[in-house]
């Protein structure tokens, strides 16, 4: 199944991209793709990262599904 990465600010520039589309086998659960995300882009361990299933943070226990947007991001402070 197919689903779309979205990398947002110093991920982005981490991954040296903005968006991915990336297969995974039926019934993934987040941390696998997640797992196989940082895989793919190893400067992204340099981080603390935040990840989101469509939308909404996610813990890595979320089952995946065709289509699903995941999202990876640093934490955010403001002031």
């Amino acid at each position: 199944m197919k689903v779309q990465v979205l990398f947002f600010g110093a991920t982005a520039d981490a991954a040296g991209i903005r968006e991915i589309e990336i297969d995974l086998p039926e019934n993934a659960k987040a941390e696998n793709a997640f797992a196989q995300i940082v895989g793919k882009y190893p400067a992204l361990k340099q981080h603390s990262l935040l990840f989101a299933v469509n939308q909404e943070y996610a813990s890595g226990k979320e089952i995946i599904k065709n289509g699903d947007e995941l999202a990876v991001f640093t934490h955010v402070s403001g002031g």
